[in-house]
């Protein structure tokens, strides 16, 4: 039986979600594939959902294992939920190692008979279940048994071979018990895909593939998230934002209180990202919640993604302040997402964005805040390279996207904890200030990048009536040094007359 031509290798789904394109459509039909990485990465479960995915395209399959019994095998699937009816499982023990006497020498040890054997039955089982699909795991039993670099690739190259001949689409599994021959099983690959687990100094353990090579063929390289959860394996394919466009309107979106659209120059255009920075308590998650409140009155669908408050408090608050978003959140149109930083990975978070936005068809994006996002992503440096592509992918999206960024400090100077000014398209500062003996809040348009907007401060009140932007106040110093001082008159402040009683 001979080979396929080249041109006939397409791709084969690799049933994980997210891993098909990272290989740009999947597997290579006819090849075998290096699946590597250390004990409890998620081999075993990457290579069932392979045959998983073969069942039900109608292909036979077959799962030959030396590390793992039958009994073992089931019970990941159960943990899954998953049935491994229409896959055949060989459990393959060597010679040496089996209970039967007939199979066992009593003489000497001869690990030459052991390994010929052992290979010869994987072929025999191959030749009678004439599978299209194979997961072989694991190499390592086959590099014990040979004793040595030389033969180890041999026997490796003669199962590939075997394999080719017989149009199977093979994944074999390599626990990294030894790294030294780690080349050998590179070169003899068709692609080499590793897995990778990394455990924080605090939180969950984060998990990465990488595609080392996969020859002829393009593929997405780096570092990309994946997790590990009832069901199986979900890869979050790292985000370029260049591969994403779309057509939409470029009117400006209101947010419903007249004051705050005249401040920013008519709202806020489709297609850009604001930041709204101040102390914490200055309102900077009420502000950001009109604008998807304005955006759920228009029909529109949208996410707000929480670090920091709970979603039960996040709701009450709303209806605090006239709005009640609680029947929106029931029928969709509203996804609140509440996350912990110490258990998300970047990966993730881009991946839970991309999915509201392309399938459920979310206009507006709130981050709140980013200080739990950077808890999420230490590293500084590639926090700002992964909001850029996220931020980029929103803008040619369509969507309006608005991050929340507290400053430490409620009164007096206050700073910030990173500068994603430059990345933004309009800045709304919001500061605290002092007038009457109260305490009062400002607000301010320092930056819009589509148009021109009003360069004076406004006051923000925020009670049972919802948001109010007052007229433009005149005599405040100090406003952007973090310690604003008001001079005009009292009565130019909202509710002034309300609280004199006049």
């Amino acid at each position: 039986m001979s080979a396929r031509a080249p041109d006939e290798v397409v791709p084969v789904p690799t049933g994980v979600p997210g891993l098909d394109d990272v290989l740009v459509g999947g597997y290579a039909s006819n090849r075998a594939h290096l699946v590597e990485g250390r004990p409890g990465s998620g081999k075993t479960t990457l290579g069932l959902q392979f045959l998983l995915e073969g069942v039900r395209r109608g292909e036979r399959c077959l799962y030959i294992t030396l590390s793992e019994s039958k009994r073992e095998l089931l019970s990941v699937a159960d943990r899954h939920g998953w049935s491994l009816d229409g896959i055949e499982i060989y459990e393959l023990v060597p010679p040496e190692l089996s209970f039967d006497p007939r199979q066992q020498q009593s003489l000497v040890y001869s690990s030459e008979l052991e390994l010929g054997e052992t290979v010869q039955m994987v072929l025999a089982e191959i030749e009678r279940v004439k599978p299209q699909r194979v997961v072989f795991d694991s190499l390592s039993e086959i590099r014990l048994l040979s004793q040595g670099a030389l033969r180890y690739r041999r026997q490796v190259l003669a199962l590939k071979n075997f394999f080719l001949l017989h149009n199977v689409t093979a994944l074999f599994l390599d626990d990294l018990t030894s790294e030294q021959d780690d080349l050998n099983l590179h070169s003899v690959s068709h692609a080499v895909i590793r897995l990778d687990q990394l455990a924080p100094l605090y939180g969950a353990e984060r998990r990465r593939i990488r595609v080392i090579k996969m020859r002829g063929t393009a593929f997405r390289g780096g570092y990309h998230d994946f997790i590990i959860r009832r069901g199986g394996l979900q890869v979050f394919p790292r985000l370029v934002a260049a591969d994403h466009h779309r057509e939409f309107r470029q009117a400006p979106a209101s947010s419903g209180i007249a004051e705050l659209d005249h401040l920013l120059g008519g709202g806020l255009d489709p297609g850009t990202s604001t930041l709204v920075i101040g102390p914490s308590g200055v309102g900077k998650s009420s502000l950001a919640l009109a604008f998807a409140f304005e955006a759920l009155t228009r029909g529109e669908r949208a996410l707000i993604i929480s670090f920091d408050e709970a979603k039960h408090v996040l709701l009450a608050r709303a209806a605090s302040i006239g709005m009640n978003v609680a029947h929106c959140v029931a029928s969709g149109d509203l996804q609140v997402e509440q996350v912990d930083p110490a258990d998300l990975s970047p990966g993730e978070f881009a991946g839970r964005v991309r999915s509201a936005v392309e399938s459920d068809g979310v206009r507006v994006v709130v981050v709140d805040s980013l200080s739990g996002y950077l808890n999420a992503m230490p590293e500084e440096q590639f926090m700002l390279l992964q909001m850029h592509e996220l931020l980029t992918y929103l803008n040619q999206q369509g969507v309006i996207t608005i991050l929340v960024l507290a400053q430490s400090g409620m009164v007096g100077p206050v700073a910030s904890p990173l500068d994603l000014t430059y990345l933004s398209d309009a800045v709304l500062l919001l500061r605290f200030f002092e007038a009457g003996g109260r305490i009062r809040r400002s607000i301010a348009a320092i930056k819009k990048r589509t148009g021109a907007h009003e360069n004076t401060i406004r006051e923000l009140s925020i009670d049972g009536r919802g948001l109010r932007v007052g007229e433009p106040l005149d005599r405040f110093r100090g406003v952007l040094t973090g310690i604003p001082a008001f001079e005009g008159p009292a009565s130019s402040l909202l509710g002034q007359r309300d609280d004199d009683g006049t």
